[in-house]
């Protein structure tokens, strides 16, 4: 039983290779029943335990803010918000992927509601043209945008003038966080996170170009494949269009 126990949980991660046990479970019921294999949480956790199969989660982090600029900040606008609906707020945030020649950035647009990724750019340095690149990726896959909020922090990239009149053109109210506190933008950092522990893109990379096809792949599977608890063990591109 424990070797067609391994055996479907190897297909299934070669696809989610750090998917944590409890999704597993779920994402697994069907393969278990058809393999008729009546197996508990707490067995599948011991044998993946048995098996040196359990997920590891990793700490990193760098500096991708720089809040101390000329330009306007805008006050918090989804403090206490309750969010009912995709593309009502989106959440920016940029994430460091390292290469062997140093530092590229992943520029990151999620939908707050379903938590799909909505829009992202990679690039090899923090100027502003990634974020411009993402934010209007996202907004021309949007069918909808009417009262939307974009949320971010205080940095130069999202206060810039080239940003916000992208975002007053296209009617889309401006939110920031506070005093740069990283907890009101908990989502985008949220994902920052899952793709880096999940989806191996906390790896040193070659070159920009292997980062370019290693995070495409990763948000593909992140929104179409990965189960989320918060969206009650479904994906995200279930919620979006089920949804919108």
């Amino acid at each position: 039983m424990k070797q067609q126990i391994i055996h479907i949980v190897k297909k299934r991660r070669k696809s989610l290779p750090r998917e944590g046990g409890r999704k597993l479970m779920k994402s697994l019921n069907e393969d278990f029943e058809k393999q008729h294999l009546k197996i508990g949480r707490d067995t599948l956790f011991n044998i993946l335990r048995e098996y040196k199969m359990l997920t590891l989660r990793k700490k990193c982090s760098a500096r991708t803010t720089n809040s101390y600029h000329r330009f306007y900040k805008y006050n918090n606008k989804i403090k206490n918000l309750e969010v009912d609906r995709p593309n009502q707020v989106w959440v920016s945030d940029i994430t460091y992927i390292r290469t062997v020649k140093g530092f590229c950035y992943l520029a990151l647009i999620t939908d707050i509601h379903s938590r799909k990724v909505v829009g992202y750019d990679l690039s090899d340095s923090l100027e502003l043209k990634g974020c411009v690149r993402a934010l209007n990726k996202a907004i021309y896959n949007a069918k909808n945008i009417k009262e939307l909020i974009h949320h971010s922090d205080r940095g130069i990239q999202y206060c810039s003038n080239v940003y916000t009149k992208i975002l007053k053109r296209k009617k889309i109210q401006i939110s920031m966080t506070e005093e740069n506190h990283c907890y009101e933008n908990a989502i985008a950092e949220r994902v920052n996170g899952i793709l880096k522990d999940e989806f191996y893109l906390d790896q040193v990379f070659t070159d920009v170009q292997h980062v370019k096809r290693a995070s495409k792949n990763a948000i593909k599977l992140y929104n179409e494949i990965r189960l989320h608890l918060s969206l009650d063990y479904k994906t995200p591109n279930m919620v979006y269009k089920l949804s919108a």
